[in-house]
């Protein structure tokens, strides 16, 4: 019964946004960390693609019966796969970046937009968690 709590409702899908959010966080970083590495390519996955995933899952999900609750069923994609312990990203290099004489194709301005798109959909994410959270602390209090 506590599972069907846990798994109900945007939860399933809040957890894979804030997994995700945090695993590019990590990527972004590292891009962050070797702007001046001479031949260091930037690396990144496609936020779209992600999104495209996670709404395919939602879209199955909603094709059940009792379409809130039960099994949330995120394959993933290339670059997105499902762990046991959460998601592991593959990041591919990004070409859209200006190359400089290093063979570095940085681009800081984008890396700091990049990170702050992310940042906004982990905080986004985790509010949205914390709030059925919040209603589920008190549908238990309530019972008790």
């Amino acid at each position: 019964m506590i599972d069907g709590l846990f798994n109900s409702g945007a939860l399933p899908s809040l957890e894979r946004t804030i997994q995700f959010a945090a695993r590019r966080q990590e990527i972004i970083a590292h891009n962050i960390a070797n702007l001046s590495t001479p031949n260091y390519q930037t690396q990144d996955v496609s936020v779209a693609d992600f999104q495209h995933s996670l709404g395919d899952a939602i879209d199955q999900r909603r094709k059940n019966p009792g379409s809130t609750r039960g099994d949330f069923n995120f394959q993933g994609n290339r670059e997105v796969q499902v762990t046991p312990t959460g998601l592991r990203l593959n990041p591919s290099s990004g070409s859209d970046n200006i190359l400089f004489h290093d063979r570095n194709n940085r681009d800081l301005e984008r890396t700091m937009q990049a990170m702050v798109e992310n940042l906004t959909m982990f905080r986004v994410a985790t509010d949205l968690m914390k709030s059925q959270m919040d209603s589920l602390n008190t549908a238990i209090r309530e019972r008790l």
